[in-house]
Formats: structure tokens, sequence, C-alpha cells
């Protein structure tokens, strides 16, 4: 497919091309081309167990406190604005937590360390928030102050690639439908109506900064665009947005869906209008399983109660039946289901077209809500970044010496082959940094061992190469022969050393916790770059090095 040797250049060009917009979309997005660990830019490190000081929880039981407990640190760990957190369960009881780059360490104990909090409240309609909607948007005016407000716009507006989010902040139409004092209003349909909405004046466009923001998702539900989901929450943590909200029996606050969803090609966060007071807290709850539905084959989630919960339980659902009950996790709204019936101790939760991973998740998620006891940090540490610094530092002076003495003995020993080699090597980081980059893998210590490495086998690989060619030109053959005969006698061994450490990075990812891992990613990639760059690349330097020559013309190696 490539004997030509335009398209192997092409296909060289190509690879490269696509590993450095890799490391470029993460510099731009990140700051760095590659995510780096824990053990590089610093953070925390914990080893949580459940507490249960006298014991008297069973192993089983212990496991399953682990596994409810994952779930809801996945959620509260977002809050942090952690990138790629570890959490990982480490046999039956206990879990690592891994913070790279946290600064606010005292805040993330106390989110880790806090019991869940699972509540279950009435989902209420847009009606009756509506008349507050106005009140809202003058309490955000008087807060902020309209200067603020445009200042705000501008910024977000800089921003936005698309240059949409300050018409949505102050007023104008989205490309969608808005929702106006809970009402749906449709894009412009004339170029008349889209002039009159480009013709309001900042005045008018700073009355409803809140309002502007919501679309109608449907009974007790608005949607915000995950780009102004910032401003919203903003927004309603103002004192005096608080304050003008519904008291007493119609008391209502709004909570935030926990997932983005996608609607229209865009995505957006889900906001609902519920009633205030839970009317059932998690504690209630006894157990959730996840099943599938034996008349209609979908996934079910069934939970019983408590005698007292499902009372409870009983009164709310059977004078509610046909609206919306949220399920609410640490104030973020997991799942709002119908009320079909009322139920008592023991109930199901219908997933429509759901997955089972998804019954699951929800199934783990009520479990939470009542976890058997606290958990407790067993082990901390603390990786300053200057530690990480040294380690990029001591990686870094380690990789160069080790490049620049490969450089010296390849150029050395097999003089402007070696240089061949050595350019090889260079397009083979490329590509390994590329690669690292474009699967979101976090760079470590153990990863820069596992880099240096494949360096190392990038090297030998060359020098098989080289080692047959020679062989060949010391037999007699022609240049173009030799060059053809080296390349195929020395990829079996090639494939056959690849191939074995291929198996056991693989291995080591399987069945490694994280360091172990990172050395496993890294040298995984490193052994596919350096299969390609061997076989490939340098066979593609030998065939522009060796077109011109004649066949009794000597060559450099």
């Amino acid at each position: 497919m490539f004997k030509s040797l335009r398209a192997r250049i092409l296909l060289i060009l190509v690879v490269v091309g696509l590993s450095g917009w890799y490391l470029f979309q993460n510099q731009r997005e990140s700051g760095t081309p590659i995510k780096l660990g824990l053990d590089l830019q610093g953070g925390m490190h914990l080893v949580l167990e459940v507490d249960d000081p006298e014991g008297t929880l069973s192993l089983e039981a212990r496991s399953d406190a682990i596994d409810r407990s994952e779930r809801v640190l996945r959620n509260r760990v977002d809050e942090l604005g952690v990138e790629e957190p570890l959490i990982q369960k480490v046999g039956q009881d206990r879990l690592i937590v891994e913070l790279a780059g946290i600064t606010d360490e005292a805040r993330a104990k106390e989110i880790i360390g806090t019991t869940a909090l699972l509540e279950f409240k009435l989902v209420r309609p847009l009606s009756e928030i509506e008349p507050y909607l106005a009140r809202i948007d003058r309490a955000v005016v008087q807060a902020l102050g309209a200067d603020s407000l445009r200042a705000l716009g501008r910024a977000q507006t800089a921003e936005s690639s698309a240059g949409a989010v300050e018409d949505l902040l102050f007023g104008g139409a989205p490309a969608d439908t808005i929702a106006e004092g809970g009402e749906e209003v449709e894009e412009p349909e004339s170029e008349e109506d889209a002039q009159d909405l480009r013709d309001l004046s900042d005045d008018e466009r700073t009355l409803r900064p809140f309002t502007a923001l919501l679309l109608s998702g449907g009974d007790g539900v608005f949607l915000v665009a995950t780009e102004d989901v910032a401003s919203a929450r903003m927004f309603l943590a103002l004192p005096e947005v608080q304050s003008v909200l519904p008291r007493g029996p119609r008391a209502v606050a709004f909570n935030w869906g926990w997932q983005p969803t996608a609607v229209g090609g865009r995505t957006y966060r889900e906001l609902y209008v519920l009633e205030r007071t839970a009317f059932l807290a998690g504690d209630e709850l006894q157990g959730a399983s996840a099943n599938r539905d034996q008349q209609f084959n979908m996934p079910i989630v069934q939970f019983e109660m408590t005698r007292a919960g499902g009372r409870s339980f009983g009164r709310t659902t059977g004078a509610n039946i046909g609206e919306r009950i949220a399920i609410v996790l640490d104030g973020d709204v997991v799942s709002a289901p119908v009320v079909r019936s009322e139920i008592r101790q023991r109930g199901q939760i219908e997933l429509g077209g759901s997955s089972m991973e998804e019954a699951r998740d929800l199934a783990l998620v009520l479990r939470a809500g009542a976890l058997p006891a606290p958990l407790r940090i067993l082990e901390e540490r603390t990786v300053g970044p200057s530690l990480g610094q040294d380690s990029i530092d001591q990686g870094r002076i380690a990789g160069i010496i080790g490049l620049l003495l490969v450089v010296a003995i390849m150029i050395a020993y097999y003089r402007l082959t070696g240089v061949l080699a050595i350019s090889a090597l260079l397009i083979y980081v490329i590509l390994v940094m590329g690669g690292l980059a474009a699967i979101g893998a976090t760079l470590t210590v153990p990863g820069i061992a596992g880099l240096i490495l494949s360096i190392g086998m990038a090297v030998d690989a060359n020098v098989l190469i080289f080692e047959r060619i020679r062989e060949e030109l010391d037999a007699g053959r022609a240049v173009r022969t030799a060059v053809d005969e080296g390349f195929g006698n020395a990829l079996s061994a090639i494939v056959d050393a690849n191939i074995t450490t291929l198996i056991t990075a693989l291995i080591l990812f399987q069945f490694g916790t994280g360091p172990v891992r990172g050395f496993a990613v890294t040298l995984t990639i490193g052994i596919i770059a350096s299969f390609f760059t061997a076989l490939f690349v340098t066979r593609t330097f030998y065939l522009i090095y060796v077109r011109n020559k004649k066949a009794q013309d000597p060559i450099s190696i």
C-alpha cells in the first residue's frame, strides 16, 4: 500500500501533524500539553475506609458501603474542579482518592468525609415560580448593578466562539426557544422580528439577566446552557435572590440535575423547581437493587423502606399521583420519576429506555443515602508542587542525558545511518507525547520511567535493523537489496520483542494500581510508536538515502 515514497512521506507527515494537533489542543485547554499526575503537579492522596471501630459490620456490608461511597465521591469531587481524579476501590473495604492539583485541602477533606445526604422532594410546576421570576431578575440587577452585568456579558462574549453568550445573558433570543416567565418564546420567524431584538437598548437587555438564561424543559424543569450554568449559579446564590423566593407552605427551591443533557445538538443542565422541604430522607431506605421488568424487559430499580418511611411515602405518593418526585443526592437531582400509584413500604422506579448500568447507578445512589457508617481517613499524603517540580526536573535531566548518550553512541558507531535513526527517534518522541495527549493520559513519575525505557527499545529496534543490513552488505549484496533484506530479517526479532513487552504492559495495566498503570500506559504507547518508527519511518528515511545510489556505491553503516 505504501510502496510509493511520496505516500510514505505523506503518512508520516499526517501522523506527526495529528500528534502535534492533540498536544496543541491540550496546551490551549489546560495550559500543558500533557496532563500531569499527582506526583508531578502536587495534590492529595487519601486512603479511606468505613469507620466501624466496634466491628459490627460484616465484610459484605463494608464492601457494599465502599461501593456506595465510591459512587457518591465521584459526584462530589466534581465540585472541587479536579481534572482526572483517581477514585479506586482497593480490596473489599478501602478507597484510594488522588486529587492532583488540589489547592483547598481542608475543603476537599470536608467534602469527602461528609456522609451522603439523600432526600425525596416533590417537583413543583413552573407556574408556581413564574410570579417570582421578575422579582429574581430585579434582585440580580439590584445586587450586581447594570454595569457589572454588562461587563459579565462582554467577558463571556469574548470567550464564546459563536458570540451568543451576551445575547443570552442580556435578553437576546437563542437559536432554540427561551422561557420568559415560564412560557416558551419561539425564535423570530422574520427579519423584522430579529431586528427588533437586536435593537433593544442595553438598559432593556439588563432587565431580565436570569430568566433570559432559561429554556423550558418540561414539567417543573428549566434548561440552562452549559456555558451559562456558572452565571445562573452565581445569580441564585445571591442573598437578594434567596430573599425573594417563596416561603411558608409554598416554599420552593432550585436544584440542579447532576449530569448534563443534550438537546438539539447543544448541552444543557436541568434546573428543577422543588419543594424546599423534603418529605423523606435517605435513612428511611433499607435497600435498593437494579432488575429488569419481567413483562416489558425494561430496567427498573426496586427499593424498600422502613415502616415509618413507608407510611410517609404512602401519604405523599397517594396524594400526588401523576406528579414527579425528585431523588436528590447532596443537593443534585439524580432522577425525577412520575408517581404511577400509591407506594408504601416497597416500590419500583421504571427507567424506560435507560440501560441496566444506569439502573445500577441509581440503585447505588439510593443505597448511598443511608450509609451504615461514615468514612474515615486512614492515610493522608500531601504532595507539594515543589516536590512535583523536582520530579519533573529530575525526569527531564534523566531524559536529556539518556538522549544525548544515545545520539552520541549511534552517530559514533553508525555515522550517517545513525543520524537517520536519531531523526526517526525525534518523530518517535512526538508520536508518544501526541498519543498520551490523544487518549487523555496523565503523566506520572513512573510514566516518565516508561517513556525513557521505551526510548531504549526504539533504539534497540534500529540497532537490530542496522546490524542485519551490515551483514547483508558484508555478504556482497547490492545496497537496495541489503536494505530490503535487513529490514525483512530483523522484523521477526522486533515483533517478538515488542509483543512480549506489550503483553507485560497490558497485564500491568489490568491488575496494577495508579502508578503502575501510569507506567504501563506510557510503555504501551511507546511500544506501538517504536514499532511504527523502526519499521516505517526509519525505512522511509533509508529509502530516501539510497534511492540515488548505485548498486556498487558504499553506504555509511
